[in-house]
């Protein structure tokens, strides 16, 4: 598995303007949107534009495409209609859980062996968290066997809205206390299946010093990537996720030390053990100097 993506940028599918500018994000990976962001009407146009372009494409962001939720009638059609052009995943939206998951993982078995595609290539992202039911089988996901997961990502504002809630913050402006509960669930489900943690998006687009504190606590805490809704996050949510030179000159001499396979390494005055091993692992990942483990 290659480093881990540190930013997801949102576009719409049916905007060919925003579609034309893609090819110069620094975002590591771009999703194209067939769910929120497209109007009923307009569905169908995007999932032509997007087929389209993931097809064309040559360099840039890997290309995602989140599909429509699969209790509504355009959830096949938008596999059908981009599968076929090989993006490099799909996200999943208002999943209960992960047999939710292994269903999507099924129609892509059927359609990549269809269309002459490399079994299990296409990753899925599944945002874990947007129904009522949905966080109660989270660490179902660490036992689900879901080869082509790359991570589990969460989101406030579906399940505010499912709860009929009036806010998802409490009187501080930080998440009220039930979407700091599944964002925790989340981040530990993702490290049970061994995959990677996706912090949602941050709402304000105009706040980049609170993206930035955020971000940079989201990955002390152990997220490896970022949701982004506005080309102007994406840079700050790079850098927040890019170990300093300190970080991975540190973590590469915690590696070098555990070459000699003992379990434990005294590093400046320090006595160091296994899961010191792995978080230096983590930030080289993170880096993009050793593949993630």
């Amino acid at each position: 598995m290659s480093s881990p993506l540190r930013s997801f940028l949102f576009v719409p599918g049916d905007s060919e303007r925003k579609i034309a500018k893609i090819a110069d994000s620094p975002a590591d990976a771009v999703i194209l949107d067939l769910e929120d962001a497209v109007s009923a009407g307009r569905k169908p146009l995007a999932r032509q534009l997007v087929a389209e372009f993931v097809a064309a494409a040559a360099g840039g962001p890997q290309l995602w495409v989140r599909m429509n939720p699969l209790d509504t009638e355009h959830a096949l059609a938008d596999l059908a209609a981009v599968v076929a052009s090989g993006p490099a995943g799909i996200m999943i939206p208002k999943i209960d859980g992960p047999a939710d998951v292994l269903r999507v993982h099924n129609y892509l078995e059927v359609l990549e062996a269809a269309h002459g595609l490399e079994p299990g290539g296409i990753r899925v992202l599944p945002v874990a968290t947007e129904t009522p039911r949905a966080p109660f089988r989270l660490g179902e996901f660490a036992d689900a066997g879901i080869r082509r997961l790359y991570g589990l990502t969460w989101g406030a504002e579906d399940l505010s809205a499912a709860l009929g809630a009036s806010t998802n913050l409490g009187p501080t402006g930080e998440w009220a206390t039930t979407y700091q509960m599944v964002r925790s669930l989340t981040l530990m489900a993702a490290r049970a299946a061994d995959v990677e943690a996706v912090e949602t998006l941050y709402v304000d687009i105009r706040d980049d010093d609170g993206l930035g504190e955020s971000s940079r606590r989201a990955r002390a805490e152990g997220f490896s990537g970022r949701i982004a809704i506005h080309p102007g996050q994406v840079d700050t949510i790079n850098a927040a996720f890019t170990p300093s030179a300190d970080e991975v000159d540190f973590a590469r001499r915690v590696v070098e030390a555990f070459s000699a396979d003992v379990g434990t390494v005294a590093l400046d005055g320090k006595m160091l053990d296994l899961p010191h091993l792995k978080q230096a692992e983590r930030v080289l990942a993170l880096a993009g100097h050793i593949q993630a483990p």
